[in-house]
């Protein structure tokens, strides 16, 4: 069980930073060993899971971070959450799961799923920061490759592209056809 001063210490970290904040940089802060650090998370899991707690602690692209329960961010997100402007288009999220279920990917490819051009969204979701250039294709004219970033995990609260939905056979390759 960890002390009251390390959880009080790793809730003080991760209050103070606006991103999630990774187990490493936790550590460092803190000055606390591996487990713990781990002990501490846990206890504050544990601690914000009462239903007197409007927030829950996240795993998130790689590191830990406060938000609201979801059911109070459905009441607050008008006011606190990124408005209208920063939704995203039909067309951006299906270019955006594209990506996300078959990084790295080209433009090229993505094109031949959707069937349409994908310039646009590519240029969207880069200046979102949801996806970013991740390599070139070892082929003539060596194309962009295409993954998802940080702002992606964080957008859809996941702690890895490990936790996006699974598709099963027939979805996939109706995914891959671009049906």
């Amino acid at each position: 069980m960890p002390s009251d001063h390390a959880a009080g210490l790793v809730e003080c970290v991760l209050f103070l930073e606006n991103e999630p904040v990774d187990l490493n940089t936790l550590m460092r802060a803190t000055a606390l060993g591996r487990q713990e650090t781990l002990e501490a998370l846990e206890a504050l899991r544990e601690r914000y899971r009462q239903d007197s707690h409007g927030l829950e602690l996240l795993e998130l692209a790689g590191g830990y971070t406060f938000s609201p329960k979801a059911p109070l961010w459905e009441i607050l997100k008008l006011r606190y959450g990124k408005r209208n402007e920063n939704r995203l288009s039909r067309a951006a999220l299906e270019t955006l799961s594209i990506v996300a279920y078959s990084q790295p990917i080209t433009r090229q490819e993505i094109e031949a799923i959707r069937g349409v051009s994908a310039d646009a969204m590519i240029k969207l979701l880069l200046s979102r920061q949801l996806i970013r250039e991740v390599g070139k294709r070892e082929v003539p004219g060596r194309p962009a490759q295409y993954g998802t970033t940080r702002e992606f995990l964080k957008l859809f609260r996941l702690s890895s592209i490990a936790e996006l939905p699974k598709m099963d056979e027939m979805e996939r390759e109706k995914f891959e056809e671009g049906e």
